[in-house]
């Protein structure tokens, strides 16, 4: 790790060691970290290194099987965790705090500063290989890494994409849209057939509006001049929040938790015309809804500005190597088998429950092999991800306390939705809400919205 600096620089908001209590057993000096390397990789009886590893994404036992029986000299004891919102993130926190926390642990990107921050997530800059750097989509790759130091290695890369019902697209005549004014437009094309059929749900948590803001070139967060500028109301997020404000008004769009029974039932029973997601979830909507196979496509998402298309990402995933392993190298090594091997693709593919994208572009022949196109009518889903992929832009930042900001803006999102408040007003409760942590962590902070 770099030498300890003001924490009140972005430097030190992400290099420094943790402060004092904020999960400080779990960082410290590298003899802090030794003292606790028991409780994590060990050595087998016959010299093989075994590793830990948590995760809650979708095939990962496969993973870990196809791994431990091609290697020998790494083994890796996986437990499969909830997901990071369902407690998963928690369960990582606690046993930081205790001094045992896994090797490995998949964490996704908007989480991956506070866990640098706190000192859970290892800097991984010396450890990861020119070859690998040189594999990840660098879109990726700039998620993971801040003032030139890498703390975990990504995964996949999600950007979003437009599924939509063809059966009922073709039964009504409508055209796949491709710019906003279309969009809105279908809606109140589905509206007009009558009955509660609706073109989406607009979903009320930070994910996807996220990507949707960040493609009309919002910039929530950035780290000009020493610190944390902060701005979750810009004019580009004021676009977006309007958009979907005269949707919901129009009632031309259902508005839900996207976990919700409710939601799941509009879905379910053929309500609901198109959903705006990462590519991830092609696949997870093939294991939710088998019953719907053959009547979803998947479209490029409609752009703000066809000439200059852009798009954010909903969803994605990385691999961090924690403070507390005891095997950082073999860590690695398993962490660069899983986010670039052809086999560790396969056999996560081969549960039937994933599409994702990999950050690694030499795999995506490997994805479109293995994925099985029926649900999708034959549709050939990962060259879609490829170009659409290459249309993400570069320059987002996550913030340092991104699940308290979710939580903050899902509470006004969903008052919003009931009447009291808007989408805007959301927005700007957040960013004050969001304001007092990054404050508790000694950072410099600005705020920019007017």
């Amino acid at each position: 790790m770099p030498g300890r600096q003001s924490r009140r620089s972005m430097l030190a908001a992400i290099t420094a060691l943790p402060l004092t209590g904020a999960l400080g057993a779990c960082s410290g000096s590298n003899s802090a970290s030794s003292q606790s390397s028991s409780k994590t990789g060990t050595k087998g009886s016959k010299g093989t290194t075994v590793i830990t590893f948590w995760s809650a994404l979708r095939g990962s036992q496969e993973v870990v099987d196809q791994f431990n029986r091609t290697h020998d000299h790494i083994q890796v004891r996986f437990e499969q965790i909830p997901s990071g919102n369902g407690g998963g993130y928690l369960k990582l926190s606690n046993a930081a705090r205790a001094g045992n926390a896994p090797d490995v642990a998949t964490i996704e990107y908007p989480q991956v500063p506070g866990y640098a921050i706190d000192g859970v997530a290892r800097d991984i800059t010396s450890l990861i290989s020119d070859g690998l750097r040189r594999k990840l989509l660098p879109q990726a790759l700039g998620q993971t890494t801040f003032e030139g130091r890498t703390y975990s290695v990504p995964l996949d890369v999600e950007p979003t994409v437009l599924h939509y019902r063809k059966d009922l697209f073709d039964k009504y005549g409508f055209d796949v849209p491709t710019t906003w004014d279309e969009y809105a437009d279908l809606a109140r094309a589905v509206r007009r057939t009558g009955g509660k059929r609706r073109v989406c749900i607009f979903s009320l948590d930070m994910g996807l509006f996220a990507g949707l803001c960040w493609q009309a070139g919002a910039q929530w967060f950035d780290t000009s001049k020493g610190a944390w500028n902060v701005s979750l109301a810009d004019a580009p997020t004021r676009r977006v929040s309007a958009y979907w404000q005269r949707l919901i008004d129009e009632d031309l769009v259902y508005a839900n938790n996207p976990n919700s029974r409710v939601n799941d039932a509009q879905i379910g029973n053929d309500l609901v015309l198109t959903r705006h997601s990462g590519a991830w979830d092609a696949g997870a909507q093939m294991n939710a809804r088998p019953a719907q196979k053959g009547l979803w496509r998947i479209a490029p998402q409609p752009q703000w500005d066809p000439d200059r298309p852009a798009l954010g990402t909903n969803g994605g995933s990385t691999f961090a190597i924690t403070k507390d392993s005891a095997h950082p190298e073999a860590a690695m090594e398993f962490i660069e088998w899983q986010v670039s091997s052809p086999d560790a693709l396969k056999a996560r593919l081969s549960s039937g429950a994933s599409s994702q994208y990999p950050a690694v572009s030499e795999l995506i022949p490997v994805g479109r092999a293995a994925f099985d196109r029926k649900y999708y009518g034959g549709q050939d889903i990962y060259a879609l991800f490829e170009q659409e992929a290459h249309k993400i832009r570069d320059g987002w930042v996550w913030g340092p306390r991104m699940t308290a900001t979710a939580q903050v803006m899902q509470d006004a999102f969903t008052r919003a939705a009931a009447g009291s408040g808007t989408l805007e007003s959301s927005m700007r409760a957040t960013e004050d809400g969001t304001m007092p942590d990054l404050k508790a962590l000694g950072l410099r902070t600005t705020q920019h919205t007017t």
